[in-house]
């Protein structure tokens, strides 16, 4: 169990949060088989995994978690130490483990731990992405801990469902094990973490199968044994889905239709007729925005001040053109960029601006320090639609008729076929893409759905595809599972 703790090391960067008791006496009962089965938590918080079983041994890190593990848990041994600096060194070997793995992200998994997990991992054939979560390499090392026909299980991120470096570790899991099973679990197993939980179960350590099991819940009330679910075979997973489990939350017709639709040849991809990417990266954004009220303070002149759209909030509808910049103009919002041609003469008020305390602040910035003219903003384009990065309900795309930029936090997306895009495009509000944008994204957490640019060039049309009941039904199953009811602020 991960607890959150007064600890140097807080609770959202070491990726502890509570796990609920049911949970925990669900993972033991899983794995442990007779009372002598050595059980192993490598992550053990303040012990409430190990209070299931009475031959345990602990890992834990941090030394406020482990300090209460031990006061909790007196007889069993627990070592407050690194797990992958640990595993490199012990010759210890269990029946059985089960645990909640920190969801470090990989911005903060660094330094010896990083390296030895990296390690590790190679060690097992295991290739860590550069983006991988900590709770990756935990479960190899975990693994790589257990004799022959051993047992496992953890608590994971709903990641796994959808990751792109979940997919090697699945693969790995396969390919060592003789069952491996998912379990999706809708509601929250941590009410206070914006992600959702999912939980994993492998069996027969040193084994070997081609087929994963996954079933899924609303809710986890706890079982003796792990939910079998529906076995499906890992290579069409990974052909049809590139290894995604988040699909398999649909029903059979819904997948079957879906897929029968994308290889239809009348059918295309986003990226078949778009380059899609995200727009320009500023590296200050309160200075190069600026409002009109800002720009006439300064004395801007309007040829270096370009239309620019910053938030994807502002895609309320299927255009974006002059009217609605006079209407952000109006309500003076910071809806120009100042941008500045790397060749081009500086007029006074430009320089004045430049050197005044803001700019002084903004050319400190890492992004300003590394560019050859920390003031000429790269990569402005000019895109003909622009489509949200992230979204909440509905991903809006809307056509660029104002000739406007747009920050990162937007994506650009620059026709390529004109033919193909016609045919396309008005499509886009058909029940067909709507699903496509829920199979094809994946969850940020908070309700929200993220596309990434590779994500949205699989986007799929069907010019002549009528909306249907099931992809409706399928649409708001999606919807569910990544909570996109929840009330955000405004």
């Amino acid at each position: 169990m991960n607890v959150a703790s007064p600890s140097a090391i807080t609770g959202k960067v070491a990726g502890q949060f509570f796990t609920p008791e049911t949970v925990a006496k669900s993972l033991v009962k899983w794995v442990v088989r007779i009372p002598s089965d050595r059980l192993l938590d490598p992550s053990c918080g303040d012990g409430e995994i190990l209070a299931h079983h009475d031959n345990c041994r602990g890992i834990e890190r941090d030394p406020y978690s482990a300090w209460v593990a031990r006061e909790r848990l007196p007889l069993v041994p627990i070592d407050n130490v690194d797990f992958f600096t640990w595993v490199e060194s012990t010759s210890e070997r269990f029946e059985c483990a089960a645990g909640n793995p920190p969801f470090i992200r990989y911005q903060n998994f660094k330094g010896l731990s990083k390296a030895a997990a990296t390690s590790i991992c190679q060690a097992n054939g295991v290739t860590l992405s550069g983006l991988s979560s900590a709770w990756v390499p935990f479960l190899v090392a975990t693994a790589s801990l257990l004799h022959e026909g051993g047992r496992m299980a953890f608590v994971v991120p709903a990641e796994i469902g959808h990751a792109p470096y979940a997919v090697p570790l699945l693969d790995y899991l396969l390919e060592n094990f003789s069952k491996v099973q998912v379990v999706a679990v809708k509601n929250k197993l941590f009410p206070r973490l914006s992600e959702d939980c999912w939980l994993l179960y492998c069996a027969g350590r040193h084994g070997k199968t081609d087929h994963i099991h996954f079933s899924h819940f609303d809710r986890f009330e706890g079982f003796s044994v792990p939910p079998d679910g529906e076995a499906h075979c890992w290579e069409d997973v990974k052909t049809k889905w590139r290894g995604r489990l988040r699909p398999l939350l649909l029903s059979r017709e819904a997948r079957a239709a879906y897929l029968a639709v994308a290889e239809d040849p009348r059918a295309y991809r986003f990226g078949a007729f778009a380059k899609i990417g995200i727009g320009y990266i500023s590296g200050a954004n309160d200075f190069f925005h600026l409002s009109p009220s800002q720009a006439a303070e300064h004395r801007i002149p309007a040829e270096f001040l370009a239309p620019t759209v910053r938030r994807g909030k502002f895609l309320t509808g299927d255009v974006i053109d002059d009217e609605k910049f006079a209407a952000w103009k109006a309500a003076d919002e910071a809806c120009t960029l100042l941008l500045i041609p790397p060749t081009k003469e500086l007029p006074p008020a430009i320089t004045r601006y430049l050197d005044s305390e803001r700019g002084l602040e903004a050319r400190r910035s890492y992004k300003c320090r590394i560019r050859p003219l920390w003031y000429s903003v790269p990569g402005v384009i000019r895109p003909d639609y622009f489509l949200q990065y992230m979204a909440g309900s509905e991903v809006r795309l809307a056509r660029n008729d104002a000739a406007a930029a747009c920050t990162n936090s937007i994506h650009a997306v620059q026709i390529t076929d004109g033919q193909k895009a016609a045919s396309a495009l008005p499509q886009w509000t058909s029940a067909l893409t709507k699903l496509s944008c829920e199979l094809e994204g994946h969850p940020l957490g908070g309700g929200m759905l993220k596309l990434e640019p590779r994500e949205a060039s699989r986007l799929l049309f069907e010019p002549s595809f009528r909306p249907t009941e099931l992809f409706r039904e399928a649409i708001e199953v999606m919807r569910q599972w990544r909570h996109s009811d929840i009330r955000r602020p405004r």
